[in-house]
């Protein structure tokens, strides 16, 4: 089919080029022609409803709406002409008829809409005298404060929820003045998406509830950042006031992240500004921590990293670490005879390290997920562990496309699944079979496909485009090696794409850094090494720790403390948890999101850095400069770095030859580890506000429904074996340990399962995230 011509309109005796069907703002918007507008967004449907974008076309009978008239060749339009303005003019004067004269307290005052377009569309004279209306104020949550009476009735905010956060929880009611926003019944806001609707609000209605009344807009320096939590990278601005991150919002980037930001992404700076934030070095003396300065402190770590034996030091590093402390951790304990060095905390499994990717990655670009045919989504909540991933996924579904999974949880997804198969996860590898064995893939594993197998089968062999990714929960899983072999076998034989999400919110950094065991910078081969799991496994003289918390970042927390105990622990980080408290010897303080530089990578391959905006507190250092510096004191050559520009240099010029690739460098055969054995199975993961130490003390993302405070989730017919109720108590057994914790009734978990998570109070004395497990009513 021939593509459609352009064709030429005239706006303001200005010729322009548009697309047919193009809506008349979008071509005087791409022209910079300014267009007052509070409904119109370019990332939502149009809605006609503020008639602000009034303008005059040549020839109809009355100004027409710009946001909803489609451009014809040879229109004229007139955007400042006498009739135009008027219909500006008086419909600026309807919208503040009931608008209150409270800018002096607005929080949105000096970067409101409506400010700003009744400066050039306004009167200094009203001449209405009846009283204003008072809306009821709604409290929908920890995140968004609301002043109703300031709602001018654009309805982005209830369109956003619909289009983009897949959930439709606020609605109008009413018609006219008498036309209210709010929720349909009395809840919070559950979208991890929802701190979007703060910027969309064109007035002061919608605004951050933990900054409410901070600062004034005028008061603020804005500044560039990458989101520090997940794989996806978010462009952000980070607002400051007197060295100080007040507030987070998002920064536009199509490629990345569009024009929004996840809830987590908006609030967790909070963490940076908890009680318990590490301000100073420390050391342990007669087994008490006391303060001491740097050089005290830099001294005796050195003394601690020279006196370890060859292979006795063991460095385990976070996923979210910059690529420049990746790379310097990994010098320095290669630099001390150790290959023991890994970021991979939360991994369930590393058999066969030689099929590891030569640089795993999401397998496609992010913006082109939206345009998957069939995507399969194994061991992944996807809409918690990546919300901005998810919006992809959805658009996906709303241009036809399919959505499938294999979960061992029902998991709530705002749009529907085309297939979904949840079974324990002692079931997920014999599952992942089926669906491959439908595909005609031949496997040591025996599994007889049935119809839900069939039918992933057939709608993934029947795109054109599309994938199957590996989320966290199988990341976890006891027997990821087999899930991993299995998802890349289904992609080939579907001809889709293989997708692996890392942890954290730099993981193709650590492999391109060579944070990994086997592999150096730029994937250089290296022998040996152990990786997180066999550290702990395996109690080493040594451990050097970098943003890691261990009771709540690490596959088997008991196994951590546990060999921590019994070693010399060197600790850079942003808190003292209490598992440092207990057990690190030195503590060195590093700066954290927003307070120092570096780059992340995302899941794409973008290498995307940033710089500090405000300085750490206390005697707080950017730890890249920590590790130069303790590299510079065990004589490690070439140390001398001036600023994390030049690591990353040399780190990018040693990938010169490294490519994102998921392929599997071997394929061998092996038998589940995880069975079933008839009981209770414990299905784990982690929280979307439990994943790192921030979003664990920002207190209000810890208040939200998301936040995981309820112990665990079982199935009410278990609960009704049992003799359990929902805020009831159970003990929970599991490996050696056990906890207390409070019961919720779930009907998404299957029946024989317990949905427990990883990271969250209280499950420190118990193992992994999976594996058998007992209740008892307490």
């Amino acid at each position: 089919m021939a593509e459609e011509q352009n064709i030429t309109i005239e706006v303001d005796g200005q010729s322009l080029q548009a697309q047919p069907g193009q809506m008349l703002i979008e071509v005087t918007d791409a022209a910079g022609i300014a267009i007052p507008r509070f409904c119109y967004h370019k990332k939502l449907s149009v809605a006609a409803n503020c008639r602000m974008c009034l303008v005059e076309v040549e020839k109809a009978p009355k100004p027409l709406p710009a946001c909803a008239t489609p451009v014809a060749d040879g229109m004229k339009v007139y955007t400042k002409s006498p009739l135009a303005r008027e219909a500006q003019k008086g419909t600026m004067e309807f919208l503040l008829i009931n608008h209150p004269l409270d800018c002096p307290i607005c929080d949105q005052g000096g970067e409101c809409e409506l400010q700003d377009v009744a400066m050039g569309y306004g009167s200094d004279v009203s001449r209405f005298n009846e009283r204003k209306r008072v809306v009821r104020d709604e409290d929908i949550g920890p995140l968004i404060a609301t002043d109703m009476t300031r709602c001018i009735h654009c309805t982005r905010c209830v369109r956003f929820g619909g289009e983009i956060a897949g959930l439709r929880e606020l609605g109008a009611t009413g018609r006219g003045e008498h036309m209210k926003i709010g929720v349909f019944v009395e809840h919070s806001i559950a979208s991890e998406l929802s701190g979007n609707i703060i910027d969309l609000c064109p007035v002061g209605a919608l605004t951050s509830k933990p900054f409410r009344f901070t600062a004034r807009a005028w008061e603020l320096t804005q500044h560039e950042g990458i989101a520090p939590h997940d794989g996806v990278g978010a462009n952000v601005y980070l607002h400051v006031r007197g060295n100080r991150v007040l507030r987070v919002v998002p920064r536009d980037n199509e490629a990345v992240n569009e024009t929004w930001i996840a809830d987590r992404d908006r609030f967790s700076y909070e963490g940076l500004y908890a009680q318990d934030r590490l301000t100073r070095p420390m050391l342990r003396e007669h087994g008490k921590l006391r303060p001491a300065d740097w050089q005290e402190a830099l001294q005796a770590a050195a003394r601690v990293l020279k006196d370890v034996g060859p292979g006795r030091l063991g460095t385990l590093v976070s996923p979210s670490a910059t690529l420049e402390e990746h790379y310097l951790a990994q010098r320095l304990t290669r630099g001390l005879g150790s290959d023991n060095i890994d970021h991979r905390l939360r991994q369930g499994d590393f058999r066969h390290p030689e099929a590891d990717p030569a640089l795993p990655w999401l397998g496609q670009s992010i913006a082109s997920l939206e345009r998957n045919q069939a995507t399969l989504l194994v061991g992944s909540w996807l809409r918690k562990e990546q919300p901005l991933l998810n919006h992809r996924l959805r658009k996906s579904t709303l241009d036809g496309g399919a959505v499938l999974a294999i979960n061992p949880v029902a998991y709530d997804f705002n749009y529907e699944l085309a297939a979904n198969i949840v079974t324990p996860p002692s079931g997920m590898v014999q599952a992942l079979a089926g669906v491959a064995q439908a595909l005609g893939v031949q496997t040591e594993l025996a599994a007889t496909p049935d119809a839900g197998h069939q039918a992933i089968a057939a709608r993934l062999k029947a795109a054109d485009r599309g994938a199957v990714l590996l989320g966290s929960v199988a990341q976890m899983h006891p027997d990821y090696t087999l899930l991993r072999q299995l998802a890349g076998a289904i992609a080939d034989a579907a001809g889709l794409t293989l997708g692996l999400m890392g942890e954290g919110a730099n993981a193709p950094g650590a492999w391109m850094a060579g944070a990994v065991p086997r592999r150096g910078a730029g994937g250089a081969g290296v022998s040996g090494g152990l990786d997180a799991a066999a550290m702990l496994a395996q109690p080493l003289d040594s451990y050097l720790l970098l943003g890691v918390e261990p009771e709540r970042d690490t596959a088997h927390p008991v196994a951590a403390l546990k060999a921590l105990s019994t070693a010399k622990v060197i600790a850079l980080a942003t808190h003292l948890s209490p598992a440092l408290e207990a057990h690190a010897d030195i503590l060195l303080p590093m700066a954290g999101f927003g307070e120092t530089s570096g780059t992340y990578v995302n899941l794409q391959g973008d290498r995307q850095s940033f710089g500090g905006c405000v300085s750490p507190p206390g005697e707080v250092r950017p730890a890249w400069k920590v590790l130069r510096v303790l590299g510079n004191l065990v004589d490690l050559p070439d140390c001398d770095y001036r600023s994390s520009e030049e690591v990353r240099d040399e780190v990018l010029t040693a990938c010169t030859e490294l490519a994102p690739d998921n392929a599997l460098q071997a394929n061998p055969a092996d038998r589940p580890v995880l069975t079933g054995n008839g009981g209770l199975e414990r299905a784990g993961g982690v929280p979307i506000y439990a994943g790192d130490a921030l979003v664990r003390r920002a207190q209000a993302l810890q208040q939200t429904p998301d936040a995981w405070n309820a112990g665990l989730r079982i199935h009410p017919q278990v609960a009704g074996q049992l003799g359990l109720e929902s805020g009831g108590s159970v003990k929970v057994a599991q490996g050696d340990g056990s906890a207390i914790l409070t019961v919720e009734l779930d009907e998404r978990v299957p029946a024989g399962c317990v949905w427990l998570p990883n990271a969250i109070p209280g499950v420190e004395t118990l193992a992994g995230g999976f594996g058998a497990l007992s209740l008892e009513k307490v």
